[in-house]
């Protein structure tokens, strides 16, 4: 082979590379895990453990997995009873604040009697450091001990 065709045949093996390059990037990026909350279409979302839709913002809580699934919640109790009930790689959860009109990621929630929240599980979300707050195992135990009955003690 003459040596301006195997440079040639070079040039274009470099592109067919660089492309690849660039498609594997755009890809990856279209495929990322969330940053944040995403949108809750409030009224039309229906929880992902009792299916009732979301609507009360103060207690909404969303849970995002590394498979990418977002899944929106009506009561902070309803997502600890999913997450008991479903083995879930999870790449974030947050808590809508139960007073104020912003999302708290978990691990800087506490939560504190409030109510009556739509599954009447009576925990809202707060800033962690509000008095009597319970962390997230706390209150989770406390959704965990209700005992039979699930996510609707109205039923």
């Amino acid at each position: 082979m003459s040596r301006r065709r195997l440079n040639g045949a070079l040039r274009f093996g470099l592109a067919i590379a660089g492309i690849g390059a660039v498609l594997v990037i755009l890809i990856a990026r279209s495929e990322s895990l969330p940053e944040g909350v995403r949108p809750v279409v409030w009224d039309r979302t229906a929880c992902a453990e009792c299916r009732m839709a979301v609507s009360e913002r103060g207690y909404a809580a969303q849970l995002q997995t590394r498979g990418g699934e977002v899944l929106d919640f009506d009561d902070p109790g309803c997502l600890f009873l999913y997450l008991d009930a479903n083995e879930v790689d999870v790449h974030a959860i947050y808590f809508h604040h139960v007073r104020e009109d912003r999302w708290l990621p978990a691990a800087r929630a506490v939560f504190v009697e409030a109510g009556p929240s739509p599954m009447a599980f009576g925990l809202g979300a707060e800033d962690l450091g509000a008095a009597g707050g319970l962390s997230f195992e706390a209150a989770r135990e406390k959704v965990r001990s209700r005992g039979p009955g699930g996510c609707c003690p109205h039923d």
